[in-house]
């Protein structure tokens, strides 16, 4: 993948599988409800366009995050440097689950992720 693709980072608490023992469907769902969150959020922002487009071949890298605090930490990071987000938050618990990014360039973005790895 070039670094000016425009692709869309999703991270995922992996302790909602590991430690808390959600079902992968329940944890699959909130990177759905994150993605389509921020999609909307974002419709009208001309690289959101451009990635709907290509709506055959989108590109999405989907992280771990370790747990609630590296979350929130991450979001917070992005708000600093305004990137685009949703921290998904499920209700009725109020726990923070999946950040998914507006789509980007690669080369704009990356570097926000570094330290996760992808999500097994």
């Amino acid at each position: 993948m070039a670094n000016n693709t425009i692709v869309q980072y999703v991270v995922i608490r992996g302790d909602l599988i590991s430690k808390l023992k959600w079902p992968m469907g329940a944890v699959i769902s909130q990177a759905c409800h994150a993605c389509s969150a921020v999609i909307h959020l974002n419709y009208k922002d001309s690289l959101t366009q451009e990635y709907l487009g290509e709506l055959d071949t989108m590109h999405k890298v989907i992280l771990e995050a370790m747990d609630e605090d590296s979350l929130t930490k991450l979001s917070e990071k992005l708000t600093a440097e305004n990137i685009s987000h949703k921290l998904w938050i499920e209700q009725p618990e109020n726990i923070p689950t999946c950040i998914a990014v507006k789509p980007y360039r690669r080369n704009e973005v990356q570097k926000y992720f570094r330290q996760f790895k992808l999500l097994k």
